[in-house]
């Protein structure tokens, strides 16, 4: 398989986003082992294959180190890291305090710098590869979450200065998912109607599966992405539609122009084809009863829709 032999560390894969990487890493065939404050509630296996738990607190450095010193004492190598393990509770900034703020960017941005940090001897030696797991919310306001927003930009920072500080021994990329259904999906969206109708504002018509993140992180990894560091990749089901184009009208009567403009090539078509029917029968007819001015071909009238702004 596309990762025999190779050994991957997935933080916070006890579950979600998480657990699916870890499953596809397993079905890739890479050795997994997956690492939280607590066990799962059930062994991540996938392909018959089962990851190892290990537990650690990514916040205690001391910890992380002897997290990484287990990894290469049982498996003799590293050759991904997977950055996953993060999150962050709603709260308004106004709501929460200097410390509470800081806990955030300290488990979204800290720990990740923590852990590639203890890893990076390990994945030199194997010429292995970090993936960082971001957010949109990295990318556009998060209110609700702006610490967490703030860090997964930090992220995205970060992962592209480590890929020119550690090239070439060590490439280093981001995936950047937009919304997946979890374990906790309905604390956000509410229930399946709910979900269903989060999803249909999604280009693609849904929200993402962890195990679709997790193909993205096996690719990130394979020899197949051997030339790609540095990089952003964006996993979110072509993004989310503006919401000022649900309130413009522009778009609207550009729509109805379109269906008048339409209507009247329709009546140009049946024209044209009545002149073509004319022209034929006048150059058909003796030269004697040709008329001195026989009826032009109609043609189209040049309608187009219009533009309006942006779609």
């Amino acid at each position: 398989m596309e990762l025999d032999g190779r050994v991957a560390v997935v933080t916070g894969g006890t579950r979600g986003v998480g657990a699916g990487i870890a499953r596809a890493f397993l079905a890739a065939g890479a050795d997994v082992v997956v690492c939280a404050r607590r066990p799962p509630d059930a062994p991540v296996v996938s392909a018959g294959r089962t990851a190892r738990f290990l537990p650690v607190d990514l916040r205690d450095p001391a910890a992380v180190e002897n997290l990484f010193a287990r990894v290469a004492h049982r498996h003799g190598r590293l050759d991904v890291l997977v950055n996953n393990a993060g999150g962050a509770p709603y709260r308004l900034l106004r709501d929460g305090g200097p410390a509470r703020h800081a806990r955030v960017l300290e488990l979204n941005l800290t720990a990740p710098l923590t852990a590639s940090l203890a890893a990076h001897g390990l994945l030199r030696a194997a010429r292995g590869c970090v993936v960082m797991v971001g957010s949109v919310s990295g990318t556009r306001p998060s209110p609700g979450t702006a610490a967490y927003g703030a860090a997964k930009a930090g992220l995205e920072s970060l992962a592209r200065t480590m890929a020119v500080e550690w090239a070439p021994e060590v490439r280093v990329n981001t995936i950047v998912p937009g919304m997946v259904r979890t374990e906790l999906s309905h604390l956000h969206y509410g229930d399946e109607h709910g979900i269903a109708a989060v999803g249909r504002t999604v280009p693609l018509g849904r929200i993402a599966e962890p195990d679709e993140i997790g193909d993205a992180a096996v690719f990130l990894a394979s020899g197949r992405a051997a030339y790609i560091s540095g990089a952003s990749l964006l996993v979110h089901g072509g993004g989310e539609r503006p919401a000022y184009l649900g309130a413009a009208t522009a778009e609207r009567a550009a729509a109805a122009e379109g269906a008048v403009a339409d209507r009247g090539a329709t009546a140009d078509r049946g024209g044209a084809a009545e002149g073509v029917v004319a022209d034929r029968a006048a150059t058909e007819a003796p030269p004697v009863r040709r008329p001195a001015h026989p009826r032009a071909p109609m043609g189209s009238h040049g309608h187009h829709r219009s533009q309006g702004g942006p779609r």
